[in-house]
Formats: C-alpha cells, structure tokens, sequence
C-alpha cells in the first residue's frame, strides 16, 4: 500500500511536468506539433498494449509524412519529456530517503547507519570496525570517454527543476495553494528556458571541455557531497559504538582520466595533462578560499572571551608585513582581538598567491614564480585548519570545530591541492617503440630479444646511475612525446602535489616487459631508480589487461614482474602495492558477457593468490563500463558480487558518462551513491576482520561451463556469422554516432578499420542500444543456461542463484539488459540491412536468443517478469517504453533516408540535423549510450 501511493505521488508529478511541457510546446512552436507529439505518443500506447497492424502502418505514414524540421520539434519534446521523468525520478527518491532519515524508520539497504547498526549486530567489536574503516579507500576514477550526450547548460537546467521539485515539495507538505501555485509557475519558466537550450553541441568538444565537464560535477555537487558522506559515517559510528573513541579516517578519493589518457586520442599532449592539473588544482583553491572567507564570518571569537592557543595567535599576529599589506591593505590592525578571523583572513590571502600563481601559469606567462606567501603544499593549509580546531577544542567549542570548519579539513585532506589524482593511460606498442627507439642509440636491437633478456636488460639500465643523453640524438617524435608525458609527472608533482598522480596504465599489456619499459622510461626522467644503491620510486605503474587473452596471461605476466629483484626493489620504494587493472570493456566486446564475466573474476582470485605468495598488497582497478554489456550496474551490489577474499578496503573503478551525470549532477543524489559504494565496500572487506568462506567449488566448475558455451555461442555471432559486421552498420546508426560530438576520441582505434577488434567499446554497445538489441549483454546466455538445464536440470542453478552473490548479481544485471531490448523494434531496425537473407539470419539469431535467455531467467530466479526484484527500476524503464517506441520508428526512417544508397549528399544533411536528435533523445529514454 505504501508502495503504490509512493508511486501515485510520483506518477503525478510526472504528469504535471509532462503537462508543463505540453503548454510550452503549444505557446512556443504551436499546437500542430503538440498534436504530432500527441498522435505518436497514444497511438504506440495503444500499440504497446494491443498489436494492430493497421495502426501500426498509419503512425509510419505519418512520421515519414513529417519535414525535417517538425521532427527536429518532435524529438526534442520527447527528449526533453525523459530528462523531465528521470529528474522527477532522482527528485523523489531524493525526498523519499530524507523522509526516511526524519522518521528514523527502516532505512534503505546499503544506508551507512543500517550497515553499521549491522556490523554492531553481527558482533563486530570496535577494533574491527576501527581495522575496516583504516583500510577503506573508495576511488571512483572520471574519465572522458564520450557517452554523455547531454551538453553542460543543459544539466545546469536541470539542476534548477530539481531544486525546484523540492520547493514544490515543501509547499505541499505545508497544503498551501498559493505557494503551490508560485513554485508551478517557476517550474513552467525553467522548462520554457529548457526548451530553449540546444541539446546538441554544434561542435566537438576539445580535451579541455571535458576537463572543465569533470570538474563541474565537482562544484555542482561533490564539494557538498563529500563532507556530508563522512558525517554519515562519523553519526552511524556515535550512535552504535559510542564510547570506543572510532576514528573515521580518510576514506575517499577522486581520480581522473581526463587530460591523461592518451591512449587512442591524438588530442591528448603532455601540455593537456598540465593543463588539466591546472584547471584541477584552481578549482579545489577556489572552493577552500570561498569556505575560508565564510568560516571568517563565523568563528569571531574574542580572545578576551577564549583561551585561544598561544601558536595560533602568535601566527595571527606575527604576520610578514609584505603579507599583512596583500591581505589587509590599509588596516594591519584588523581583527587584532578576533585571532580566528585574522588567521582566516591570513589563509586566505595566503591561498591568493597560489591561486595567482596558477592563473599565470594557464594565462601562458613565461617565468612565472611563486610568490613565497604561497602554500607550498596542501599539508601546510592542512595544518593551519587543524591549529584552528586544535585551539577552538581546547576552550570548549568542540562542537563549533566539528561544524563547517571540520568539513572544510575533510575536503582538503580528500582533494589537497589537486582535486583529482591524474591517471596517465598510454598503449604499451607506444612505450615499445620509444624503448626501441632510445637504446637502437645505444646500438642495441631491443625488438629481436627474447622476452627474459627484454626484461634483463631494463632491469639493468633501471639500475643503472646513468641515462641515455637524449639532448645530443635525434629522436621520433611520438619518442620525444612520451618522454615530455614522464617530465611533467616529474614537474607536476613538485609543482601542484607528490599526490597530483595516481598510477601508469599501460593499456593492451600482453607481457612483463611492458611493464617494464615503462619503469626504464621512468628512469629516463629521474622518476625510478637507485640514489647512493638505495631504490627510490615516484610513479605507480598498473598493467591493464582487457582481453579474454590477457587476462589468462594475468599470472605469468604478474609473476615474470615479481620475480624481478630490480621491480621488487621499485615495488618496496614506492609503497609496496601492485595495482592490476581489469578492462570489463574490450573483454565482453571480445567473448560475450558471460565469458568476460567469468575470465575477470578467476582472474582476480589467481592475482590475488600471486600477490600474497610474495607479500604485495594488490589493488584491482575495475575499467567498468556505464552499462551492463561494459560491466557496468549498481555499484553496491557489483562490489558485493566481487570475488570471495579480492576486496580488501580499497576499490578502484571508472566512471563515465551519463554515470557520472546520474550518480554527480545533484548532490543530494551524489550523497546516495557515495554512501552505497562505501558501505558496499565496507561490507565486502569483512574477510580482513573475520573468516570467509571459499567459493563452492561445484558452482566454480559450473560456471566454468556456462562461460565456455556462453562464448562460443557469442563468438558464433560476431565472428563466424556472414554479413554480421555489415549489418551492425548498417542497421544501427553506430557511424552517426561519430557525428554526435559528444567526446574527443575517435570511435575506433584504426582509421578506416570497421572490425570488431578496432571498434572501441563504447560506440559497439552504443549503436546496439540504439536499436534496441542489447545483446552484447547478454548473448550466449541462453545457450549456455538451455544446454545445462537439458543434461543436468535447473536445480544446481536456482541454488547458485539463491547463494552465491556473484551468480545473483550477474544474472540480475542481465535481466535489465534483457529488459531494454525491444524485439518488435529491433525487427524494424533489421529491415534497413542491404543484405535482408543475412539481415534476417543475425536478427532470428539475436532474437531467438532473447526469448531464450528470458526464459531461462525467470526459471532460475522465480520472478514472474524481468526485474522483479527491483520493480522501482522496472516501473521506471517500463514508463519510459510508449515514449521510447515513437522515437524508435523515426530514428528507423530517418536512418533509411540517410543511409540510402540513392540519397544525394544534400538530401542526407537535411536529415542529418533530426537523426542526431533522435540518437540523443533515444539515449536520455534508456539511461544509458555506452
């Protein structure tokens, strides 16, 4: 019952945005086009709940009877109509959790409090808690790969409705007409305003785009998010160990791949790295000054009223005249008897130095110095803010302390002076010429060695005192490149923070050398190496292993590295931590979902196995993908689905796209995501506090079975089916998407190169999603189930379900994937292929599998539909479906004009402008592009 009038409030809300966009859509560009949108809109209705052939063929009349410029009006209104949907959405579970917190009633699954109240249930004492909370590290890693369609003004659109659903939330609550009628009429503006703003860039964006696009979600919402997070967990902790004296560690920590993955985008140089870290390291100073000059407003505490700590007033006070003149000009006097608000006033001047010195740096003035008054780290503001909480516990103001100023020390122990930690990412063929290059100086062959006197001889110039004189030689420009990329690392660390860097991923990492000829590089640029015969290391490198190749070679690669003195030596100087990172992506793109599922999570057991063998703390780094055909789903639940014994604290993981406008847009919704990836994190790591048990090896031998079919049934598909590569481009728009100009990167990794293994990921799922056949996903999941259940019954796969998380959460995921695709759509999408006797052969294969699959499902989990068990989601993609099918068969007729054979060059830009749209429209109705 409560349920369901959750769902009314939800579903009436909804209607009065949709209601509100109908009344802009009739003042603004005139009643034809409502009733256009309208007719499409109740006529696939009446089609999603009855099939009838003759309506069916009058609505295809009537969107190919349309101009180009009244589907431009149509999309847009059903484009607009899903962001209108999915804010109301976040909005409502956002009201719906606070409600829960104010009643202090059952508090949703992964909630910090209930994990807690959990812990304390299972007889965790407080020194367990205490070891769990001083290994949690949560590192969610943005990167720009170029899946999120929605441009940035857009967003801030949003933002503003969905603060504004609050107030009209507000105004119900206290049953008052008037205001109800003030918010309405706002809300009617911000969407008119919204119905004005170009959805589509007009442009690709640069690498700096996305740079100053990441950083945004970090002023949008994370400098909020993140203090909140950590009193969540600081309130949780009081209340069920309240007197043990827990502290709560640092726990979080942001990453970046944008301005540092270079691999596959010829845009990104050394200069874009140090621009990004620039731009980075402004905005976190930005938000400290701002917190500072707020915190100088409040803490004004006379030192005639409070025992004020002797080192903090003799640093007020005690103040260089050069910088008492920059912070209070004509009145060194000021604030003389409030030594808080003097010292703040100090902190922030002093932060105006940093942020001046930046501001040169970006503007390109040469020589630029910083000014001495400057910080030179992020420990020395760190400092001045715990002098401050230090002095002010001491008087009795402990609860002032732990107020703004305690979230003003958290943000900067979690950004420092950096924001972000940089990943640099670089393909390993890169590193192997530039290594070939240097030592061919040398006269010395490096391609024709064997791979043990590879190794041998980086380990010997790594150890080496000397470097190759790269000033008097001539060297490739891609060489001298990838040198430039290691003096940065070495120069940025000085200059923003030796925490500016997280780690150096070498993606396509086939062997131990890889790894290496990134340490020799690092050599070269005084990064690694032996100072007076003691070894030091500056850099962290992280092989990637992404196909279901590689990650077999997982061990020996790994093994090759730790048997390595030299490397040893590296490892010991630089922390003692490996990370190893796992490509979800190129891995299910490669051998299925099934099979990539299953090759990741052996893999992460054997190098976890191989790590303790020789005492080295492994970290995994997930390259997740957004959605579940990339190894993307819930966070809380995948990390709880992660292998017995593999999550020890610390996770690291990639985020992207419209993941990040999903989880980051708000903060009240950043808060939820942050809070369900800690606890998730916190509750998989329990084998560091108790015993685990080991899988059972009945289901291990039969999941090893259900991956090996799973495969060859994919790879029957994708690379043995005639015609399958043809049909892909020709009958999903995966080369318009090129066109959308929603990221730097090129779609494939070779010009011209239309294979499976060139295509990167993203546009792969992409164009599949677009027409509604998900299949990479989840094909070969059918097979695989069907053929088990024929020799050996379902009993063994309801028990795997029912008791084993990874199993549970894999076919879980499956069933949403399976639920987005619409086979009644895709036939439609399967009629645009020039060969239809091939056409009809993939899309029969692809659909008969999808009744297989959903078949097979429903028997092992027992639901009676896809997603029962989480029918929040369900009824969310379930009202999106009539909206969906509309734009679906348009985006099947503009594709069919634009892809003709016959068309002329002008008549395909004329349909250009709405087939974008609709790629657009099509991705906010789904969630999800790639």
């Amino acid at each position: 019952m409560a349920a369901e009038k959750r769902d009314k409030q939800l579903r009436a809300r909804v209607k009065l945005l949709g209601s509100l966009l109908g009344e802009i859509i009739e003042t603004q560009v005139g009643k034809p086009v409502l009733d256009a949108v309208e007719t499409l809109r109740k006529g696939y209705i009446k089609l999603h709940d009855q099939e009838d052939a003759a309506l069916r063929s009058e609505l295809k009349a009537f969107i190919e009877k349309q101009s180009a410029d009244e589907l431009v009006l149509i999309i847009r209104a059903f484009n607009l109509y899903f962001s209108l949907v999915n804010l109301a959405e976040e909005e409502h579970q956002y009201h719906e959790r606070t409600s829960q917190l104010k009643s202090d009633g059952p508090l949703w699954e992964g909630s910090v409090l209930k994990t807690v109240e959990e812990f304390k249930n299972k007889g965790f004492t407080s020194d367990q808690v205490q070891t769990l909370l001083n290994k949690l590290n949560y590192i969610p890693v943005f990167t720009a790969h170029p899946t999120e369609s929605k441009r940035r003004a857009v967003m801030e659109n949003l933002r503003k409705i969905f603060i504004t659903l609050g107030e009209l939330n507000e105004a119900e609550a206290y049953n008052n007409p008037y205001a109800q009628e003030e918010v309405i009429k706002k809300l009617q503006y911000q969407i008119q305003v919204l119905w004005k703003t170009d959805e589509v860039r007009r442009s690709k964006p640069t690498v700096e785009d996305e740079i100053r696009n990441g950083i945004y979600y970090f002023r949008q919402s994370l400098f909020t998010a993140v203090p909140t997070v950590y009193r969540y967990m600081e309130r949780a902790i009081s209340r069920f160990y309240p007197n043990d004296n827990v502290q709560i560690p640092n726990f979080l920590t942001f990453g970046s791949w944008i301005g540092g993955d270079r691999d596959g985008n010829p845009y990104v140089k050394h200069d874009t790295t140090v621009k990004a870290l620039l731009l980075q390291s402004r905005s976190a100073m930005y938000e400290y000054q701002n917190r500072v000059f707020d915190l100088s407003h409040k803490l004004t505490h006379s030192k005639f009223i409070s025992n004020i700590n002797q080192e903090l007033m003799n640093k007020a006070t005690i103040v260089d005249s050069e910088l008492q003149e920059a912070v209070f000009k004509k009145r060194p006097e000021r604030f003389k008897d409030e030594p808080y608000r003097r010292f703040l006033y100090i902190i922030r001047g002093k932060l105006q130095q940093n942020i001046n010195y930046i501001e040169e740096k970006l503007n390109g003035t040469l020589n630029v110095t910083k000014s001495s008054f400057a910080y030179a780290s992020e420990d020395e503001l760190l400092e001045d803010l715990q002098l401050i909480h230090r002095s002010l516990c001491e008087h009795g103001d402990e609860s002032v302390a732990n107020a703004d100023l305690k979230d003003l020390i958290r943000l900067v122990q979690t950004f420092g002076f950096y924001l972000m930690r940089l990943d640099i990412r670089q393909e390993s063929n890169v590193h192997t010429d530039a290594v070939i290059d240097l030592l061919s100086h040398l006269n010395i062959d490096y391609a024709s060695l064997p791979e043990a006197d590879k190794i041998t001889l980086l380990a010997k110039h790594i150890g080496s005192a000397t470097i190759i004189d790269t000033q008097h030689i001539e060297l490739q420009d891609m060489t001298q490149e990838v040198l430039e990329v290691f003096n940065v690392i070495r120069e940025m660390r000085k200059e923003i923070s030796p925490k500016a860097f997280n780690n150096y991923v070498i993606s396509m990492t086939h062997e131990a050398s890889h790894v290496m000829e990134v340490m020799f590089l690092a050599h070269q640029a005084g990064l690694a190496g032996f100072n007076a015969g003691k070894p030091y290391c500056d850099i962290e490198v992280s092989p990637l292993f992404e196909t279901i190749e590689d990650l077999k070679h997982i061990v020996p690669v790994t093994e090759a590295l730790f048997n390595n003195v030299t490397y040893r030596d590296m490892l010991q100087a630089s922390g003692n931590q490996q990370e190893i990172m796992l490509g979800y992506s190129d891995s299910a793109k490669d051998g299925g979902n099934l099979s990539s599922s299953w090759s990741l999570y052996q893999a992460q057991q054997e190098i976890m196995e191989v790590a303790d063998k020789y005492s080295i703390d492994c970290r995994l780094f997930h390259g997740r993908g957004g959605t579940v055909g990339r190894g993307g789903g819930p966070t809380h639940h995948a990390i709880l689905s992660q292998p017995t014994g593999t999550v020890r604290g610390s996770i690291k993981f990639t985020e992207q796209g419209e993941v990040l406008s999903f989880k980051y847009s708000n903060s009240e919704t950043a808060m939820y995501e942050l809070s369900l990836g800690v606890t998730g994190l916190m509750k998989a790591s329990t084998c560091l506090v108790e015993k685990t048990p080991k899988d059972n090896p009945v289901f291990l031998e039969t999941m090893q079975k259900l991956a090996e079919q799973g495969e060859e049934n994919f790879r029957e598909l994708t690379d043995r089916t005639p015609g399958f590569f043809e049909f892909f481009y020709e009958s999903t728009p995966v080369t318009e998407i090129g066109l959308l100009n929603i990221g730097s990167r090129p779609s494939h990794r070779k010009v011209g190169n239309l294979s499976k293994s060139s295509i990167r990921a993203i546009p792969w799922i992409f164009g599949w999603a677009q027409a509604r056949m998900t299949f990479p996903a989840w094909q070969g999941t059918g097979y695989a189930l069907d053929n088990w259940i024929k020799e050996n019954g379902d009993s063994q796969l309801k028990e795997m379900y029912e008791n084993w998380p990874y199993f549970r959460g894999l076919l879980s995921n499956i069933q949403m994937a399976l639920f987005k695709t619409d086979l009644q759509i895709g036939a439609e999408y399967s009629k645009l292929g020039r060969n239809q006797a091939d056409a009809q052969k993939i899309y029969t294969l692809i659909s008969d599998e999808h009744k297989r699959a959903v078949n097979h499902i429903l028997e092992i989990s027992g639901n009676e539909y896809l997603m029962a068990e989480t029918p929040t989601v369900a009824l969310s993609l379930n009202r999106r479906t009539p909206y969906l099918e509309p734009l679906n068969n348009i985006q099947v007729a503009l594709l069919a004009r634009y892809k003709s054979v016959d068309s002329t060059e002008e008549e395909r830009n004329h349909w250009l402008t709405p087939l974008l749209n609709s790629i657009n429209a099509i991705a906010a109705g789904m969630r999800n592009t790639g």
